[in-house]
């Protein structure tokens, strides 16, 4: 985290928490193979406790491919802190055809890259 996440009184705020998740979400779709990317469609969010700023403190996020389609995926995330889940997020990703301005069908590369980070 960053000294300039939380507010006064030491809470970070809800949309810094997230680029914590979107973080972590753009590290699994690193390496991934295609000639396209993917996109955030969707992105549900529970709240479950106040998360902190801590000088020099690693959190801790979560992330699970929980569904795989034919043009999108489900990822679950869980941001921790002192062991208990803070945050808790499901993204639905599109694979995304950025010339054709369209989504596109996930090939079996990347099928493969993502299920990687499938539960098991």
């Amino acid at each position: 985290m960053r000294w300039s996440d939380p507010d006064s009184l030491g809470h970070v705020n809800h949309a810094r928490a997230l680029a914590l998740v979107e973080d972590a979400r753009l590290a699994m779709a690193e390496g991934a193979p295609g000639n396209g990317g993917v996109i955030l469609a969707r992105l549900e969010v529970d709240y479950l406790r106040q998360l902190y700023y801590r000088v020099g403190e690693r959190l801790c996020v979560r992330s699970t491919v929980t569904r795989l389609g034919t043009k999108s995926l489900t990822v679950r995330q869980e941001l921790v802190q002192d062991g208990e889940v803070a945050i808790r997020a499901d993204a639905v990703m599109v694979l995304f055809d950025f010339v054709t301005d369209t989504s596109r069908a996930m090939t079996d590369a990347e099928r493969a890259h993502w299920s990687r980070f499938a539960a098991t």
